[in-house]
């Protein structure tokens, strides 16, 4: 390599979705290695609509290991990049391109730098799982990037180093993450259940609360939770085995009633748990207690589930519609319950999959103010309309894992210069 000229950069972008968990996963038994106290099962969400795209670039002109999110640099400092910037760099083979006259050989990859270059198409550390996505997406692109061989299940290991949700995101549809019994974490990998195409019928909503940043993260929430909450090894060894082998189960055979009681069990389990913490950590507000509310009243009515619901470390909801229909009348709820504040139109109100709103005959605001009270509000308990709590909603759907862009139009980075665009 010594011989070559510096002006060559080699680039590399591909896109990663991001993940939630139906099974959480809170607590972890190694902090460096982010190994996790239980199993965990979390749903792919449709990249189209939630992802994180990364370009990563390399040049012997580079000076230094560089990194830019959302279009603001960051330090690569931390101890969880260094540990995937690290982990990939040991992995790397030769890799040669005769026309561009580049080559570089396994050794070379320890003396060159990168510039990576990621952005969210979603709110960052607001609890919808940014970071798993964005570590998911560094570790693929590396990876890419340096001829690593590594299948995804073996580059989820590197990717559960960033971020332990991480991991989930290198496949769509479900996906497990085994917690493993080694020390050295290297049984800890994410392995796929079933792909997108398995229950393609589910659509889910996301409720967004707010997308403003949490106030305690999810490191240090956990942190305290392992030391301070007497619940928490309960849930870890009794509560959590059980119910994956019941919603492993309940996924492969499609048991949409078992899938949501589990769904919904499991996020109330996680957030008494958050709240057995000393000092108790409230990730969920008012609004999404109400959001609660909303459903399990509908699901009462209609005397089987018709949607599951889940929180994250954070106040927005995640509603997964048994079908496009149940998506259609729970989003015609959502919309009488928590109406857009007058200065907002519909068109950024609702995001992502437009078409559920056709299926729920609304075409615009107006539609929204003649939507009548779900049947089962009673008359005598008033309708509560909670205008402006819910900043937008996301319509998606149960997606596919991560993938190159080969389109050099859609890189982050110039391919002249090796810095954001």
């Amino acid at each position: 390599m010594a011989e070559q000229s510096k002006k060559w950069i080699l680039m590399v972008t591909a896109q990663t979705p991001t993940n939630i968990a139906v099974i959480k996963y809170w607590g972890k038994r190694d902090e460096n290695l982010i190994l996790a106290i239980n199993d965990s099962i979390s749903v792919t969400l449709d990249p189209a609509h939630l992802c994180t795209t990364t370009t990563v670039a390399v040049s012997p002109s580079f000076q230094q290991d560089r990194m830019w999110l959302n279009k603001k640099e960051i330090s690569l400092d931390g101890a969880r990049y260094q540990n995937c910037l690290r982990e990939i760099r040991a992995r790397a083979n030769d890799y040669e391109d005769e026309k561009k006259g580049i080559k570089i050989s396994k050794n070379d990859w320890q003396n060159l730098h990168v510039h990576i270059d990621s952005y969210n198409n979603f709110p960052t550390a607001a609890g919808l799982a940014s970071s798993a996505a964005g570590f998911a997406c560094l570790v693929f692109s590396l990876a890419k990037l340096m001829n690593v061989q590594e299948d995804n299940g073996r580059l989820s290991a590197i990717a559960r180093q960033g971020s332990g949700s991480a991991c989930r995101s290198l496949f769509g549809g479900f996906v497990k993450w085994v917690m493993g019994k080694e020390e050295d974490g290297s049984d800890s990998i994410a392995v796929p259940l079933v792909d997108e195409k398995h229950w393609d019928e589910l659509v889910i909503i996301i409720a967004v609360v707010s997308s403003r940043q949490k106030e305690t993260s999810s490191t240090s929430g956990m942190r305290e939770t392992v030391v301070t909450s007497a619940l928490i090894e309960h849930r870890a060894k009794e509560v959590v085995p059980k119910r994956i082998i019941q919603m492993e189960e309940a996924i492969k055979n499609r048991d949409f009633p078992t899938f949501a009681q589990l769904t919904c069990s499991d996020s109330n389990q996680f957030h008494a748990v958050c709240m057995d913490t000393s000092p108790p950590i409230f990730y969920m507000n008012d609004t999404s207690h109400r959001v609660i509310s909303c459903v399990e009243k509908w699901n009462r009515a209609e005397g089987t589930p018709q949607v599951a619901y889940t929180f994250d470390a954070g106040p927005n909801a995640v509603l997964i519609a048994r079908n496009r229909k149940a998506a259609a009348l729970m989003l015609q709820r959502l919309l009488f319950h928590f109406p857009p504040n007058s200065d907002t139109d519909l068109d950024s109100y609702v995001i992502g999959d437009k078409s559920i709103l056709k299926d729920a005959g609304i075409q615009d605001l107006n539609d929204v103010e003649a939507l009548p009270p779900p049947p089962e509000i009673k008359d005598k308990v008033p309708a509560q309309k909670c205008k402006g709590e819910i900043s937008y909603f996301i319509c998606t759907r149960p997606g596919r894992g991560p993938v190159l862009l080969p389109d050099e139009s859609q890189a982050l980075l110039c391919l002249e210069t090796g810095l954001p665009k």
